[in-house]
């Protein structure tokens, strides 16, 4: 519908309005908007915010102007409470404005009171309309304003002086006199708890805590074993703990080590080759067990999170009891998972087309039941092959009882499924981060994500059970902490995979990202404690990025990631700041893990909230030095030493933390 003055160009907007736009309990929000009408008028906007339990307790923000374009408005809104949130932008003829810009320029030329005579007269009836809508407490002011405006016995400066001064300005930003409202659409945003977007993972096997034998063999782990494991990965900083499946897995067409079709006496198989999505395997312990495992990571500060893959071994109940559910071929037989040119033989996957409502309503059943477990949080195996409404009907039923249920996609595709399956609910996505390893990849990476944030939050695992990348079978140690580096600080949610801080880097093959002796087909027991007491260990400087990330604000948003000038392609410098705290962490890094490179590393001074030529202190986190920084600065980086500087800098005073907020918006907007 075309109204009086437009209101264009809204964001957040998912889907056309028809899906809503995502954040977290704490989150800053960025609105804008491009709002314009005919003629000269000044024309302003103001965003109403409001809460699906608390609709009649609404916010209403005067949205700022884009210095650089007159058009766009902004604000920010930080959501309190989980739940269904609404924002509307109303659009209004802003006649105040309209008048300063009007007697500013006739002043400029040199004309006097009595040439001004019409417009002194209209200004101060401008006041009088805002005294009179304005709340009782600021009417007086506004009135004695008026009067001087109109009083003909004072000087012309004066007189204007009565109304341009901070006071008057002050209580008009807050309760303006507006005009000519258009009210836009409303648009939906849904509000996850805090864990949503700013998480650390660690995924570990189960199975594989139990130690060994005085013989040396490996011992299957149980739940206890795993239990006392978790003092480690709770020093690490890490916030959840990732399991594989812990069902019990099927003997028919079970995989010997290194994914082998020969399996020999005690090959323990595949946990994807799941058996009976309802219990535990019966060598880590019962449900009751598993109980009591939740129950000690939470006392650690640990959430589980529970692997869900949606398919089964040929000896599953649902392979005999419902063949429906999954694909018959010609001969009769179940077709069994592939992924050329890799074959899962142990695995059936499910087809969604014959039999959905029951397939739907079994699945859902197998959730409850690890919920009421006290799982709150599931990885998702391989979403992408399952229909996307089949997801969006599951998450919505889960939440609409449990809210604090999050599902991360560990979807590796292309980025319109990507990105769909995000829109259909799920809280994280694994994403292709793994495999950006230059400077122009990972930037163009981290750009797509951040303008993508109002759908989907990229979690940056390093590397997963399927997942060695070449870099780090052939990049040393110091690609190890690069890589870790990168993930901790570009996006507020990272995971490591157990193994990665003791730089595990061969491969079963050339040119396979296959892990030799991979930890799905055995048991594969470390001792961590040694590696650390050898020097060997990664862990320190885990735990380190951990503890950067909970203490520093700027980390813990996704939408806030600006890019720097670094005039060597080895080098990349980002910087996330915080509108609200004013927190600014900026982070300098060298991709090559095995030379030194030297930079000149040229900062925006606007996205840190710094003027043009001042100097300011930097802190490096990681080494504790201290520097003196300006617009243009000479880095050099040796992996041997120091693969990153990861600054602080000093907390932006209050005044030009809207100057961060602005360049939070035109990064988003990028």
């Amino acid at each position: 519908m075309i109204t009086r003055l437009g209101i264009d160009d809204v964001r957040p907007l998912v889907s056309s309005g028809s899906l809503p736009s995502k954040a977290v309990v704490g989150e800053v929000v960025p609105v804008t908007a491009l709002v314009w009408r005919e003629g000269h008028d000044k024309i302003a906007a103001t965003l109403n915010v409001w809460s699906a339990a608390h609709p009649d307790k609404v916010a209403s923000i005067t949205m700022a102007q884009d210095p650089h374009n007159e058009d766009r408005v902004h604000a920010v809104f930080t959501p309190a409470t989980q739940g269904r949130w609404y924002f509307r932008i109303d659009a209004w003829s802003d006649p105040v404005a309209t008048w300063r810009n009007a007697v500013t320029k006739k002043m400029d030329v040199g004309q006097d009171a009595i040439e001004l005579a019409n417009d002194l007269a209209h200004g101060a009836d401008l006041l009088a309309k805002a005294a009179a809508q304005a709340p009782r407490e600021y009417r007086r002011t506004l009135l004695n304003a008026g009067a001087t405006l109109a009083d003909k016995t004072k000087p012309l400066s004066a007189r204007v002086a009565a109304v341009e001064n901070d006071e008057i300005r002050g209580i008009l930003d807050e309760h303006p006199l507006r005009e000519l409202v258009v009210e836009g659409s409303e648009q939906e945003v849904y509000v996850e708890r805090r864990e949503a977007l700013f998480n650390s993972w660690y995924e570990l096997f189960p199975r594989s805590t139990g130690g060994w034998d005085e013989e040396g063999n490996p011992v299957h782990g149980t739940f206890e074993t795993t239990a006392a494991a978790l003092d480690r990965v709770a020093d690490m900083g890490f916030d959840t703990v990732y399991f594989p499946p812990i069902h019990p897995i099927g003997e028919v067409h079970r995989k010997g080590k290194n994914n082998t079709l020969v399996v020999e006496e005690g090959d323990v198989g595949s946990p994807w080759a799941i058996q009976d999505h309802s219990a535990t395997h019966p060598e880590l312990g019962t449900m009751e067990d598993f109980k009591k495992l939740v129950a000690r990571a939470e006392e650690l500060g640990l959430e589980v999170a529970l692997d869900l893959a949606l398919q089964a071994s040929p000896d599953h109940p649902w392979a005999k009891e419902h063949p429906e559910f999954f694909t018959v071929l010609a001969d009769g037989t179940i077709a069994y998972a592939e992924n050329p040119p890799k074959k899962y033989q142990d695995i059936y996957p499910l087809n969604f087309d014959h039999a959905p409502e029951a397939i739907y309503q079994e699945i859902y059943r197998v959730v409850m039941i690890w919920v009421e477990a006290g799982v709150k949080t599931f990885r998702v195996d391989n979403p992408h092959t399952k229909p996307t409404n089949f997801w969006n009907w599951l998450i919505t039923k889960v939440q609409s009882t449990h809210p604090d249920v999050i599902f991360l996609a560990e979807a590796f595709t292309r980025a319109p499924r990507l990105f769909g399956l995000a829109k259909a609910g799920f809280s994280q996505s694994y994403s292709y981060f793994t495999w950006q390893t230059n400077k122009y990849d990972l930037t163009e990476f981290a750009k797509m994500h951040v303008e993508q944030a109002d759908i989907c939050r990229p979690n940056l695992f390093v590397n997963t059970p399927d997942i060695l990348h070449e870099s780090l079978q052939t990049g040393g140690r110091a690609m190890f902490a690069i890589r870790a580096a990168l993930a901790a600080t570009l996006s507020p949610l990272w995971g490591v995979y157990s193994g990665f801080e003791l730089y595990e880097h061969r491969a079963v093959a050339p040119g396979s990202e296959e892990y030799l002796d991979s930890e799905k087909y055995e048991l594969r027991p470390r001792d961590f404690q040694a590696a650390v007491n050898s020097g060997n260990s990664l862990e320190s400087f885990i735990r380190l990025l951990n503890h950067i990330r909970r203490d520093n604000p700027a980390l813990q948003q996704l939408r806030n990631l600006h890019f720097h000038n670094a005039d060597n392609p080895n080098i990349m410098a980002y910087s996330k700041a915080d509108s609200v705290t004013g927190n600014v962490v900026l982070v300098v890094i060298n991709l090559d893990p095995r030379n030194a490179q030297e930079a000149t590393v040229t900062v925006d001074m606007d996205a840190i909230g710094r003027n043009p030529g001042e100097v300011y202190p930097v802190k490096d986190l990681i080494t504790g030095a201290a520097y003196q920084w300006s617009e243009r600065n000479f880095v050099r980086l040796e992996p041997l030493r120091d693969v990153a500087h990861i600054f602080v800098l000093p907390s932006v005073d209050q005044d030009r933390r809207e100057r961060l907020s602005w360049r939070t918006v035109e990064d988003y907007r990028a």
